[in-house]
This record gives C-alpha cells, structure tokens and sequence, in this order.
C-alpha cells in the first residue's frame, strides 16, 4: 500500500500549498488543483480503510473483554461482515492502483474508412458511424462530424469525428481495428453471404502544445548589432542570441535597440518554433499510432465479427460471443466494453503479480 499512501501525502502537500500559494499564477494554481482532484479518489479509499481498520480493531476489543454471549455473539458478526468489506475494499484499491492510461481522460479523434468488400464495406461504415453516435448519446458525449466522403450507394468511404467528453478515450478505445461485418448484400440476388470489413481508428485529441521554456535549457548570449554603419550600427551589446539546448534551435535578434526589447521578442520568435516543432512531433506519433491501429483493412486483421444471418457479434480479443446484434447496432455497446475493460484490467493485475 506504499503506492496509496504516497498519493495521499502528495493529495495533502498539494492542499498546503493551495491553502497557502498566494504567490501561484493561476496556471500554476489550475495545473494543482487538476492533480488533486485526478488523486481525491485515493483519498476517499484511504479513509474508507482506516474506518474499516478501526472497526475491526474495536470489534476485536470487545470480543477480549466481553463476556455476554449476546454482545459477543453480535461482535463477532460485524467483525465477519467489516472483514469482507475490508476483503473487497483491499481488492478495488488494488484495481485503483493500477497505471493508468494518461489518455483516457481526453477527447477522441474517431475515423472510420471502408476497407475490403467495395460498396458492402462502404455501407457498413455509414451503420457503424451510427452505431457510435447512438453510444456516444447514450454516455452523453458531443459526437461531431469533421468530415464525410459519403458514395454514391448511401454509404461512407470515410469519416472522421470528434467524440468530446471526459473519458471519452477511455471508453472508445477499444474500437481501433478492423471490423468483420458477414450478411447478404441488398446487390446479392443469389443470397449468398458476403465478408467486408470496415477499419476504425481512435486516437486521443492533439491538444495545442503547451509549450514551457526552462531557463536551464537557454543559452543566451549578447553582443553589438551588425549593420551598413552609421547609426544603424549600436554602439550597446543589443542584439541578442539564444540556444535552445534540447532542439539546438536558434534566434537571434537585432532589431530593437534595447537588449531588452530583443530579448523578448526573440523568446516570442523561439516559442513559435518550439510550437511549431512539437506540434510536428505530435502529428508524426498521431500518424503513427494511427497506421498501427488500422493495419491494412484486410479481412484476416479482424478485432470483431457481425454475422448478421446469426444475428451474432464476436470480439475476438476476448472471444466474446453475444447474440445481440441488433441492439449493439443500436449503440449497446456496454457490455463488450466493460469485458474488454475487465480484461485489460486482470492483464495489468497479472503483470503486477
């Protein structure tokens, strides 16, 4: 239980410094309270713990001085039950702890494309599209079109959405991949089942980079300004140059006759370039992450199956089969959600033991 205890030290080290941080900018302030709130629920257990501690302590207690048969009696009952409270509590702290996803909490980025299977593919894209706006209104997300490339047929070739909400990337998550959808195309006058699939990528949203400049990690550097001569020439050390040791990224600025004034609009003229840079980092792991999640729409790269003759969905990662179709359609989509979270879950548990 180090790893609780030592939430609940960093929940109260931040409540002091809250209480007491008159000089916090209110980005500062913000950045803080966002992490207590993110470490209240470990506090909460920690003080549902000791509570039952206590009264197993007490339970215990009177059962050592007691000797009323009926007061005993009643002792050793509630020491029973507080026991398999503190049982089960021990085992949703256990849960609690484990690393979480820093991305669960964000927006998403959802895109669907039409893989193998031509118009068939195309058409089940446009009923999965459904199927996660109908899911996104029953959890109370803002689900919002980007943008459609629509086929003649009725269909989508691809579409790309923002899902907005807290822990929407937590319960979308589990859809990147490619999805198996088996049924007799509307086109298919012989009846015979076809095999399409459709890829689904979900991504957490690219927020703006926030970028933070330590003092560490600049070199600057002061010297005259350079010119044609005559009174463009500064007679001052004005011109300013600064390194920014991580990139190796450069500004220099002359333009301002005080140091001062440079050296500020070189910091202003660094921190777009830093934007710029990382903001090129962030799409290239977007890209990145995303050709990962969607392979290359093949109908083997299967993570779920819709067999609309069975009226079956099976989750392969899991090999969960329901008999539900035409509700998950309908954006049910709970359950298979909540097994492939408990699944993660006993994965993570197991890799801890």
């Amino acid at each position: 239980m180090d790893k609780l205890e030592s939430y609940v030290k960093r929940y109260n080290e931040i409540n002091e410094e809250l209480i007491n941080g008159s000089n916090l900018d209110r980005r500062a302030y913000e950045k803080l309270a966002k992490e207590q709130s993110s470490l209240s629920e470990y506090v909460e257990l920690d003080n549902r713990k000791k509570e039952l501690e206590k009264a197993i302590d007490d339970a215990k207690e009177i059962l050592k001085i007691e000797t009323d048969t009926e007061v005993r009696q009643m002792a050793e009952e509630e020491l029973e039950q507080d026991r398999q409270k503190y049982d089960d509590l021990m085992k949703e702290i256990e849960i609690a702890l484990i690393d979480k996803d820093e991305d669960d909490e964000k927006n998403v980025i959802l895109e669907i494309r039409g893989g193998a299977g031509g118009d068939e593919a195309s058409l089940f894209a446009g009923e999965l599209l459904r199927m996660y706006q109908k899911y996104a209104e029953k959890h109370r997300f803002k689900m919002s079109i980007v943008s459609i490339s629509p086929t003649e047929v009725g269909g989508v070739k691809e579409v790309i959405c923002t899902v907005n909400g807290k822990g929407g990337y937590s319960k979308f998550k589990y859809e990147s991949g490619v999805h198996r959808v088996q049924r007799v195309p509307e086109t298919e006058s012989g009846g015979r089942v076809h095999t399409s699939t459709v890829t689904v990528a979900v991504l957490p949203e690219n927020e703006d980079v926030d970028v933070v400049i330590e003092e560490k990690d600049l070199r600057i550097d002061v010297c005259r300004s350079s010119g044609a001569g005559g009174q463009s020439v500064n007679t001052t050390d004005s011109a300013v140059r600064i390194v920014h040791l991580p990139t190796g990224m450069i500004v220099t600025c002359q333009d301002e006759r005080s140091q001062i004034q440079n050296r500020e609009k070189a910091m202003r003229i660094l921190k777009s370039k830093l934007y710029d840079y990382y903001k090129a980092q962030a799409d290239a792991e977007y890209a990145n992450k995303r050709k990962c999640q969607v392979g290359t729409g093949d109908r083997s790269e299967r993570i779920r199956t819709y067999n609309f003759p069975q009226g079956r969905v099976t989750d392969h990662r899991i090999n969960l089969t329901l008999y539900n179709l035409n509700l998950v359609m309908e954006g049910d989509l709970d359950e298979i959600i909540d097994a492939l979270t408990k699944a993660a879950i006993e994965e993570q548990l197991h890799k801890a033991d």
